[in-house]
């Protein structure tokens, strides 16, 4: 789930050029596999000024090179971007390494955009963010048009009991369609190693220890980290807490209900501006909603460029502008331009999570050690949706086959639709795009458990529309002693974004080592 951290939107594009940074003893390959990784510890990184994107003044830009499978170091090496404000003191701790969520979301053009709401951090820290591997300029992974092949062969309710072989068939193509396009990298996208990368940005930032604050799925980044490198944990925030253990189908039902409860709320808001295009009366307007998304299903919209655009590329676009009350006049103004209008415009603003995609200048690299940053106008668009089924799919080790899900396709259809008309669909198809992948890792479900760390904050959101409060709880109790809990009585996706009381709490924390006591809350009020 991609955090919305800022009351800016980021736009998807990337970061520039680097060296790298260093001083770092010989390290061995965290697989267990003796593998010499020193070479990658020891970079010098090189920052300089960031080119080919939007960008503050004072952001700077670089990158570092990582092993493409850490258990073969010398088989090809990817190139991350990266970005950071720098501290105002001259006497800093060292850096803080921000993850805002995805997978899928880019972190350099995340950290351009909304970069004011962490600027107390750099009273101590540099604050520096980074584009996964499989995300954003590092080596992005796309899926050409399998999503919406995958859409159009889950759109007819009764398609799997009349023709589950082809419709199934239909899903292998799409994740064929997402090796062809994304290259070498992507059979190594996930968060097993994105962790392994996360370490080596550590020692390249002169790091002895991470100092990190991970919104949504950059909690589940933190808490593999803290299982795999326990020693090497400094202040660890994880905010928007997912789930480590349930399965996707499970996760994507929770997710469905609360973006449904979202837009409910949404829907109530607009409703009582004149300016809102579905008019006065709640329960008419979320039935046109879903009425908005049937008919674009049914009769697309022609765009200026990719493919037309459908109801699932709105659900995707709307899902994106829902994380954050801010956002809502936006979308509001997005929607009227399209019902009014005809005018994708304004929602494909919101669209980075959307299934369009714009072609490649160049294709990806048959070579992964001659793969440098993907230029800005070369990352594909569905960039955000492609990484996060490929990360989602990876870190889930259950691979149901075709008996199985036709067998439980009624049910979970069924539970899919009852959480959410609007978006039930969308996340059904999702689930099911990790058919004819590869086996995930049972890393995180089985292994990220007691970790023996310094103690961790963790921030639970009562109404967070996508990470339910109970994972907050769960994971905790999973993470065992390490975990403080913050409780946070407000609304939105993520608390660092919306709620003062819980950003005081976690500066505290990042900047003075002052944790709040478990179990302690912050008020539904913005002002804490």
């Amino acid at each position: 789930m991609l955090a919305k951290v800022t009351r800016r939107r980021c736009a998807l594009s990337g970061a520039v050029g680097l060296a790298l940074l260093g001083a770092g003893l010989p390290a061995a390959a965290a697989d267990g596999s003796g593998a010499d990784l020193s070479r990658f510890y020891d970079q010098k990184i090189k920052w300089s000024k960031c080119v080919g994107m939007e960008a503050p003044a004072d952001l700077q830009c670089g990158k570092v090179t990582v092993p493409l499978d850490y258990a073969r170091p010398r088989a090809g090496t990817l190139e991350l971007a990266l970005a950071r404000y720098r501290a105002t003191t001259k006497h800093k701790r060292g850096s803080v390494v921000l993850n805002f969520g995805g997978p899928g979301g880019a972190g350099v053009p995340g950290l351009a955009a909304g970069g004011d709401d962490f600027m107390a951090l750099t009273d101590e820290y540099d604050v520096v963010s980074f584009d996964p591997r499989g995300v954003g300029r590092s080596s992005p992974v796309s899926c050409g048009g399998g999503t919406d092949e995958a859409l159009a062969a889950t759109e007819d309710d009764t398609a799997l009991t009349r023709d589950p072989q082809g419709v199934l068939g239909t899903l292998r193509k799409a994740a064929d369609q997402c090796a062809k396009h994304s290259g070498p990298v992507l059979p190594h996208v996930g968060t097993v190693n994105v962790s392994r990368d996360l370490d080596v940005i550590r020692q390249t930032l002169g790091d002895k220890k991470l100092n990190y604050l991970g919104f949504s799925y950059g909690s589940r980044l933190g808490a593999v980290y803290a299982a795999q490198f326990p020693k090497k944990v400094g202040r660890l925030v994880l905010d928007g807490v997912d789930t480590l253990t349930e399965p996707l189908s499970e996760q994507g039902v929770a997710g469905a209900a609360g973006q449904q409860t979202a837009l409910e709320d949404f829907v109530d808001w607009c409703v009582k501006d004149v300016a809102c295009p579905f008019g006065t009366d709640a329960r008419s307007a979320r039935e046109q909603v879903v009425q908005l998304v049937a008919s674009l299903d049914e009769d697309p919209v022609p765009t200026d460029f990719g493919p037309d655009f459908t109801g699932q590329d709105l659900v995707g676009a709307i899902s994106q502008a829902l994380y954050s009350e801010d956002m809502w006049p936006s979308l509001e103004r997005a929607l009227a331009e399209l019902v009014e209008q005809g005018d994708t415009t304004g929602v494909l603003g919101f669209a980075g999570g959307g299934s369009g995609f714009l072609p490649r200048a160049h294709p990806p690299s048959g070579d992964p050690a001659h793969d440098t940053l993907a230029d800005v106008e070369d990352v594909p668009l569905d960039n955000l949706p492609a990484a996060l089924m490929a990360v989602n799919c990876a870190d889930d080790p259950d691979r149901p086959g075709a008996d199985r899900i036709t067998e439980d396709l009624p049910r979970l259809r069924a539970a899919y639709e009852q959480a959410s008309p609007v978006f039930g669909r969308y996340r059904l198809t999702e689930y099911l795009m990790c058919y004819g992948r590869p086996k995930g890792t049972d890393f995180i479900r089985e292994k990220v458990r007691d970790v023996r760390t310094p103690k961790m904050l963790l921030v639970g959101t009562r109404g967070d529309p996508a990470t339910p409060y109970r994972w907050t709880v769960e994971t905790a109790e999973r993470l065992g002693d390490s975990a403080v809990v913050l409780d946070n009585k407000g609304e939105g996706h993520t608390g660092y974004g919306s709620s003062t009381c819980v950003q005081r709490k976690v500066d505290d924390f990042l900047l003075y080592g002052s944790l709040p006591p478990n179990g302690s809350s912050c008020g539904p009020e913005h002002d804490g």
